[in-house]
């Protein structure tokens, strides 16, 4: 499931692939994906723009763009944005355009050279255009188009990013939070970007048991769990994903007999919060 380090990596992606070039084509191959835009008005609304400095925010990822507003002129005007949620299973790909569709590509955007290119070659070394390809296999989320006043209203909606967040607006979002701590943690309205597997390994790394209530930690504890966050967080966006390192609790989760990679103690599992929630009843001992 894409997570905050997979988004990250998926921001990379369309900076290295499609940033400074020009929407040449936009091929809807499932309009399954789209949300509040027809394959008709994406097509309408990007074709001819360029994309610009993607943005993260948690989960979201956001595509801005840009037009000319005089052909040949370097004055450039604010486009829509393509706000992108990947689900359980989506991904963004980088490809060349007569790469055969993968069948779960959903949507396809064409781009051409790079707006700084002077020759057949952009900055980046590589000539010709690219297709930046929506995949996913679920289709749980997808894409929306916002100008500046949607965008604000979807991210209204989100707590701080978990990656940038500082410690005094991290024990803000926390005081008097009703809820067990696992489940405040995976909530996107309080902090964006933490899902399952990051939300256990944070949780384990911080010795806390996943049904403390969120409302009981102490300032120790608190500032505990925001310093193992803030290195979990690191680590994974290293790796693009939370890796499934051996040493990490990750990497035992899915064993038939998982065993905590510290002290050796079988692993439990339940659901918290409505999730698959994995724990160490040693390292991890349960609230009084």
């Amino acid at each position: 499931m894409p997570e905050l380090p997979d988004v990250e990596a998926f921001r990379e992606v369309l900076a290295s692939c499609a940033k400074g070039r020009r929407i040449e084509r936009v091929d809807v191959r499932d309009p399954g994906v789209l949300h509040g835009v027809s394959a008709r008005k994406l097509r309408r609304e990007l074709e001819g723009r360029r994309f610009t400095e993607p943005e993260r925010h948690g989960k979201w990822l956001l595509a801005r763009t840009e037009s000319p507003l005089l052909e040949r002129s370097r004055e450039l005007e604010g486009g829509p944005t393509v706000m992108l949620h990947f689900g359980m299973t989506g991904q963004l790909v980088c490809c060349a355009p007569d790469d055969a569709p993968h069948p779960h590509d959903r949507v396809l955007f064409t781009v051409g050279r790079d707006s700084a290119d002077r020759g057949g070659v952009g900055r980046d070394g590589v000539g010709g255009d690219r297709q930046l390809r929506y995949r996913d296999q679920r289709k749980l989320q997808g894409l929306w188009l916002a100008d500046d006043t949607g965008v604000a209203r979807v991210l209204d909606r989100q707590g701080p990013d978990a990656m940038a967040v500082d410690r005094d607006a991290f024990d803000t979002v926390f005081s008097g939070r009703r809820g067990r701590v696992k489940a405040v943690l995976t909530d996107q309205s309080v902090l964006a970007g933490l899902g399952n597997l990051l939300a256990d390994e944070i949780l384990w790394r911080a010795g806390l048991h996943p049904a403390i209530p969120a409302a009981a930690l102490t300032d120790a504890q608190r500032g505990r769990l925001y310093k193992d966050m803030r290195r979990t967080l690191r680590s994974s966006i290293s790796a693009g994903c939370v890796p499934p390192r051996r040493s990490w609790l990750t990497g035992h989760r899915d064993d038939s007999d998982a065993t905590c990679p510290r002290c050796g103690e079988p692993l439990r599992r339940d659901r918290i919060g409505g999730r698959g929630t994995v724990w160490c009843p040693r390292c991890q001992p349960t609230a009084a």
